[in-house]
């Protein structure tokens, strides 16, 4: 087998397609909002039944299990799943893909969605060009979708084609008398096959072809299958290289599910393969261990004349040949049947440890810093409401002060912003703000949707005032996000304008900063506390003042320092503007408190 450089190459800009496909229908995902999609999901993933039954559904339509388990992992990247809601959905992913191999077994037809990735992409252009925004996106999100499966099929094609050259594993025949350290073995080299040729089918064949050779027994080709098992996993851990932290989670949970269900099978791997055996011999086409026996009494010469796809002339080869065939047909029916109660199986005793499973991913996986703090659902609401009405008053007001801390955060990353220096660090810390801008704009209308809710059902006169009230302060909390937002956007234009603020516009900036830092502080120390008292405003109000009477004096010091040629007239717009925005966030935050101390008083 000849594999040069240039394929290597091929090979990482496969790989290269792939994850750029993956970035850009997460981004798309993001910019379409999916209200409507989310609450789709939601539906199907209920609990933890609905998500192994998505799970199933969708891997034997598109048949791909590793398709299934990298678009979770968009989805999660999305803040479209939790990552509860992904894990059970990866685990239908993995019976689903038992489904397929049954279809290839019974009727030999496979869906090869690349095949439609350039006509789609030729439909995403005119939506990319498009002028409405959510077109826009839709264009973004195809085209992912048609670069994700396209780098996945380059992926395939593009690693050493050891189907074709099954005599490179010859040598694998020696290590098959070792008992249980060759059950090991093989398993391990099930795992390496998958993670090389990044195709479960492809190691199911190449295990087949090593089976039909007689080099292993159907026990070793039974391992090799629970290795494909672990190996798979590789490829939503290479989709989630890039992802936000619940991805991540969300890639590992699927390598978790598989590797400790490979390791309780393997304690019962001999009892479980002979149950197998018996099913398939007594139910099925025959015995799968007869290949092995066959090929073993048979001279290596024979056994490569029969084994080979030429039409034979002698009548004895011909007849060993037929008897082969339908040999192979018992070992291709066990290791289905070994592959599908395997993964009913492990689904059955592993759905009761679903929150064991994100408590481990969680624990292992934990936040490098900021960037992955990023949490895309909300904390204390669920998209299932409550029976008692007022009660879920009191999560949405846990969700408020949630909102709340998360503009914090991200007025922190604009001041980080304002003096960042290094460009790429800028852009970095600025399409954080952007994604938190739009993460703010959907925990809006999601904390809205809920309230609306709510008040639908049987409250009080009180509690629909405190409905009202509420969404009130969602309004303000989410205009101060785009605030912050707009702010980061002053902040890039004055960069791009080449415009260098004097120390002493950069001392008032900051100060500025300091005031509205202290202001929002106690904004959440108050939407934290389970009991307001009318003072908690006054110091909101002093704040503002503070803002206000600054504000003002900035605007007369900006047209004296204009007048008198400290800086030019342009970098004093940008300065007013940044001014302007950080005195409106100021406005927003006392509007959320006259809302919280009206709720009490």
């Amino acid at each position: 087998m000849d594999y040069s450089f240039f394929d290597f190459l091929t090979l990482v800009g496969a790989m290269g397609l792939f994850l750029y496909g993956m970035k850009i229908m997460s981004e798309g995902l993001q910019k379409l909002a999916g209200d409507k999609m989310r609450g789709i999901l939601s539906v199907m993933t209920t609990n933890r039944v609905t998500g192994v039954l998505t799970g199933i559904l969708i891997t034997a339509l598109i048949q791909s299990s590793t398709a299934t388990t990298v678009m979770v992992v968009s989805f999660v990247n999305a803040g479209l799943l939790t990552l509860t809601q992904s894990i059970s959905v990866i685990m239908g992913a993995n019976v689903g893909t038992t489904v397929t191999a049954w279809i290839i077994s019974l009727f030999g037809f496979k869906v090869n969605i690349s095949v439609f990735a350039i006509p789609l992409i030729g439909l995403c252009i005119p939506l990319i060009f498009s002028g409405k925004s959510k077109r826009k996106s839709w264009g973004e999100f195809l085209m992912g979708f048609a670069f994700l499966f396209m780098g996945l099929d380059l992926l395939k094609a593009s690693v050493p084609d050891l189907q074709s050259n099954p005599q490179i594993l010859g040598f694998i025949q020696n290590y098959t008398t070792l008992g249980f350290p060759s059950i090991l073995l093989f398993l391990l080299l099930g795992t390496i096959l998958t993670i090389i040729v990044q195709s479960s089918s492809a190691t199911v064949a190449i295990t087949l072809i090593m089976c039909s050779k007689g080099w292993i027994p159907f026990e070793m080709a039974a391992a090799m299958v629970l290795g494909e098992n672990i190996g798979t996993t590789i490829t939503a851990n290479l989709a989630a290289f890039g992802a936000n932290v619940s991805a991540k989670r969300a890639a590992f949970a699927h390598l978790l599910f598989n590797v400790l269900g490979v390791l309780w099978v393997l304690i019962l791997f001999y009892p479980f393969t002979n149950m197998i055996s018996w099913l398939v011999n007594s139910y099925g086409p025959g015995d799968p261990h007869a290949l092995y026996n066959f090929t073993s009494g048979l001279d290596p010469q024979t056994v490569s004349l029969v084994t080979s796809n030429a039409e034979l002339t002698d009548p004895s080869l011909a007849a060993l040949q037929k008897e082969l065939l339908s040999l192979q047909i018992s070992v291709s029916f066990g290791l289905s049947l070994f592959h599908t109660l395997f993964n009913i199986a492990n689904i059955c005793i592993m759905i009761w440890f679903v929150k064991v499973y994100v408590y481990l991913c969680t624990k292992l996986i934990k936040p490098k810093g900021l960037a992955d703090e990023e949490e895309f659902q909300l904390k204390y609401i669920t998209s299932n409401m409550l029976s008692t009405s007022e009660l879920s008053l009191m999560q949405a007001h846990k969700e408020i002060a949630v909102f709340g801390q998360r503009t914090q955060r991200m007025l922190g990353m604009v001041r980080e912003l304002f003096y960042e220096k290094s460009e790429d660090k800028f852009l970095k810390t600025y399409s954080r703000i952007e994604k938190y801008e739009s993460i703010s704009d959907r925990m809006e209308v999601e904390i809205a949707n809920y309230l609306t809710k709510a008040s639908e059902g049987r409250l009080s006169n009180e509690g629909k005032e405190e409905v009202r009230i509420m969404m009130r302060a969602v309004t303000e909390i989410e205009s101060i996000a785009d605030a912050c937002n707009n702010l980061a956007r002053s902040i890039r234009r004055r960069n791009d304008g080449k415009s260098v603020f004097t120390e002493e516009q950069n001392k008032r900036i900051d100060n500025l900063f300091v005031l509205l830092e202290k202001a929002l502080s106690h904004m959440n120390a108050v939407l934290d506390k389970p009991e307001i008292v009318h003072d908690d405003i006054n110091e909101s109000y002093n704040l503002e003042n503070e803002i206000n009477n600054y504000r003002n004096q900035m605007k007369i010091d900006n047209l004296d320092d204009v007048n008198n040629k400290v800086y030019d007239y342009q970098d004093g717009v940008y300065f007013m503007d940044m001014v302007s925005e950080c005195e409106k966030i100021g406005d927003y935050i006392i509007n959320v408190m006259q809302a919280m101390v009206e709720k009490k008083f």
